[in-house]
């Protein structure tokens, strides 16, 4: 990602700037390039080992939270026609009257938060 040669090239200032810009902090004493180059080098690997070990940080799925997304797409089901018109209708901004603008409310959210539920479903896939 980085080279030794490309960020011992950088001034102090730079180095800082360029953790800033990563979250990165230093290694000892701030006022070395050193204490800045290091964790600029290591960060990369350290991250990859992180999410490889599951142990802190972001990690995969496990198997059992991954069936209980299909299972939510299952319970959600599909719209029938008529949902799905109002659905259409409603995006385009038509709107019932209280009390049932609520229900129509609830009714576009849960198709919106089944999209998302694919999409993630997707976005982990890949």
């Amino acid at each position: 990602m980085f080279t030794r040669s490309e960020l011992e090239s950088k001034t102090l200032k730079e180095l800082k700037d360029f953790a800033a810009r990563y979250g990165i902090k230093p290694v000892g004493n701030p006022g070395y390039k050193t204490s800045w180059i290091t964790p600029l080098l290591a960060f990369p690997m350290q991250a990859i080992q992180q999410f490889k070990d599951h142990k802190r940080g972001l990690r995969n799925l496990s198997w059992r939270s991954s069936e209980a997304l299909g299972t939510m797409l299952y319970e959600i089901g599909e719209p029938t026609d008529e949902q799905a018109a109002l659905i259409r209708a409603t995006l385009e901004g038509k709107l019932l009257p209280l009390p049932e603008r609520y229900d129509q409310t609830r009714l576009l959210n849960l198709h919106k938060t089944k999209q998302l539920i694919k999409e993630v479903i997707e976005t982990l896939n890949k």
